[in-house]
């Protein structure tokens, strides 16, 4: 049995060897085959340049290069296209996600499960205000999801090959992971862990980052219309509020009572302003992640790769675009 880690980087040249070694280490534990699929997401240090170092004594170790910087959701289903496992682990780099679980994880694979999703119960050195939104954020994917969505589950999972097959038979953009492999289903099962301390490096994910934002909304969006139900609710209340006040002025009006201000009528359409802002920009969520699919754009492109065996005609998809080498 071959199994595959696929691992999404950008500027990790501090934590690849030890990456690599507590890999290999954990992975000739579980007594299978294996290889070490780095996707290189446009990086700036020294990384690929280390990575060929370290392929001279592991062919196991193979490079995708990006054409440009896409994210880490991309370069995961590039690296799961060219992966050959009958199992398929990805994780990040960083080493927060301890490689010493694969063993456990390829057990419980070889056990019978399709899927093999861990749970954090602890996070070492983070912020508490930031993993208190963070929790809340999960359980409010959850709450209004179409899906069932583990909590506090993140990018550390096994799939088996036919579940690698179906998620890579999902064209979206913009893709939220940890929902896309709930919602094609098989049996999963669960493992619990403690995250540990970043190795070295600073976090790609600041708190006040973008980056959280955008992966709550998109993965609020992707499998739920709440939003928009949301929007629609209010609005109806909103109306009903505003109608009540003109009918409260109109009965002013004929028992000579002193209309409000200009203070009130201020305060009022900019609620109202306020509003049709929100529902707006919800409806704009929506309309641009239409637009988006329509585009069809492919989620990635390679620009090189090393390590992979020639690609047949059949292997270049509308999703790839390589320059294969040694």
């Amino acid at each position: 049995m071959l199994i595959s880690i696929v691992l999404s980087f950008r500027n990790e040249e501090a934590n690849i060897p030890e990456l690599v070694r507590r890999l290999q280490k954990a992975l000739k534990a579980t007594g299978c085959a294996y290889e070490l699929i780095f996707v290189n997401d446009a990086s700036t240090d020294g990384s690929q340049r280390l990575l060929m170092e370290l392929r001279k004594n592991d062919a196991a170790i193979k490079i995708i290069n990006m054409s440009r910087r896409f994210g880490s959701t991309p370069c995961v289903l590039a690296g799961m296209r060219l992966a050959k496992g009958d199992a398929v682990i990805y994780m990040d780099t960083d080493l927060q996600d301890p490689p010493e679980l694969i063993p456990e994880l390829v057990s419980k694979w070889k056990e019978g499960a399709d899927v093999v999703y861990t749970t954090r119960v602890a996070r070492d050195g983070e912020n508490p205000l930031k993993m208190w939104i963070t929790k809340k954020a999960y359980r409010v994917l959850r709450l209004f999801s179409e899906i069932d969505l583990p909590v506090d589950s993140g990018d550390f999972k096994l799939l088996d090959r036919r579940v690698v097959k179906e998620v890579l038979k999902l064209k979206e953009k913009d893709a939220f992971m940890r929902g896309l492999v709930s919602w094609v289903g098989f049996r999963q099962v669960q493992v619990f862990y403690s995250r540990e301390k970043r190795f070295a490096g600073d976090t790609h994910y600041p708190f006040f980052g973008l980056g959280p934002i955008s992966a709550f909304t998109s993965g609020l969006t992707s499998f739920s219309l709440a939003p928009l139900s949301l929007s629609l609710i209010i609005g109806f209340l909103v109306s009903v509020g505003a109608f009540m006040y003109l009918v409260a002025i109109i009965v002013m009006k004929f028992m000579d009572m002193n209309l409000p201000g200009w203070s009130a009528i201020m305060a009022t359409m900019l609620f109202l302003g306020g509003t049709q802002l929100f529902t707006v920009g919800i409806l704009g969520i929506y309309i641009g992640r239409i637009y988006n699919e329509n585009k069809k754009r492919p989620n990635y492109i390679i620009e090189s790769t090393s390590g992979f065996e020639q690609a047949k005609d059949a292997d270049l998809t509308d999703d790839m675009r390589l320059r294969l080498y040694r």
